[in-house]
């Protein structure tokens, strides 16, 4: 095949699998058609025809088939590893397509509880003629800040992958929240979706005292302050609700760190850096660090 033809099929590749690649890359992560059909909205049947066709373009095995699923190999995980530089691409296009003016917008995920921290007290941390805009996600789980998913991760704990950097903005503590002392029974999520360590020990610890069930943690405490059980709030979020009070001690094994983290290439990103410098300022003031913690840097694990 002379150059010129070899040029003209990858360029034409470039441009029809970008959707295959991107398909492809659910396929890797879910291990399974079912999971990647839920992230993408194709039925399974048209994902493994998607798939197969795409092996065939690339000449390639992509999957090991059967019992195990859809499990990458070596050349799939390579694969995968490009694809996902793609699908960053692609999101930072979008990001910039849909910033149509003013400062840049910089995505920010937290829990459910941070989020409405973080969003109360906006005017503490950001001002309008700041250089960046925030956009909240609230997620209860760890957006993918490689696939640019997020700009900024709130997490409870030190970024381990070497592609990350993290700064640490203090503390959070957990306890027990109800309208009085009086009230006996407990407010949590069911048995098979406790996933949340605050979930997991009220699943362990009271389990069989559950008075009401919900998966939503802002109607877990909605329940709490109708007086229908009592719930495990961060401290932060529980003190600040004028109907409930402490019903127990700090839960020591709850307490966690917490951390914001970014993607090592954006983190001198002029509006990224603002971000994580007012929302630090803003964490720190309702989660202080003690004294002998380390101070919150930028950093690579």
């Amino acid at each position: 095949m002379s150059d010129t033809k070899n040029a003209a099929t990858l360029a034409n590749m470039q441009i029809t699998d970008w959707t295959d690649f991107g398909l492809f890359a659910a396929v890797a992560r879910a291990g399974a058609l079912a999971g990647a059909a839920r992230e993408s909205g194709l039925s399974q049947a048209t994902l493994s025809r998607r798939m197969t066709a795409l092996e065939h373009r690339t000449g390639r095995r992509l999957f090991m088939h059967g019992t195990q699923g859809y499990t990458p190999t070596a050349e799939g995980r390579a694969l995968l590893e490009r694809a996902k530089k793609m699908e960053a691409a692609a999101r930072d296009i979008a990001h910039w397509s849909a910033a149509q003016s003013g400062p840049p917008r910089v995505r920010i995920s937290a829990g459910t509880w941070t989020s409405d921290l973080l969003a109360r007290t906006l005017p503490d941390y950001w001002k309008p003629d700041a250089p960046w805009t925030p956009e909240f996600v609230t997620s209860n789980r760890d957006l993918d800040i490689e696939r640019r998913e997020v700009d900024i991760g709130v997490r409870n704990r030190r970024p381990t992958h070497p592609w990350l950097a993290g700064r640490r903005t203090g503390n959070v503590e957990q306890a027990a929240y109800a309208t009085s002392e009086s009230v006996a029974g407990w407010i949590g999520p069911g048995d098979d979706n406790a996933t949340l360590p605050s979930e997991v020990w009220t699943i362990t610890h009271h389990g069989a005292r559950l008075t009401a069930i919900s998966e939503d943690p802002a109607i877990r405490m909605a329940l709490a302050r109708g007086g229908v059980g009592r719930v495990v709030l961060p401290t932060f979020a529980g003190d600040s609700v004028p109907e409930l009070v402490r019903v127990s001690d700090v839960i020591k094994t709850l307490t966690s760190e917490q951390w914001l983290v970014c993607h090592q290439d954006t983190r001198h990103d002029p509006a990224i850096r603002a971000a994580l410098d007012a929302l630090a300022q803003g964490l720190r003031h309702t989660h202080p660090l003690h004294e002998t913690d380390q101070g919150p840097t930028l950093r690579a694990p």
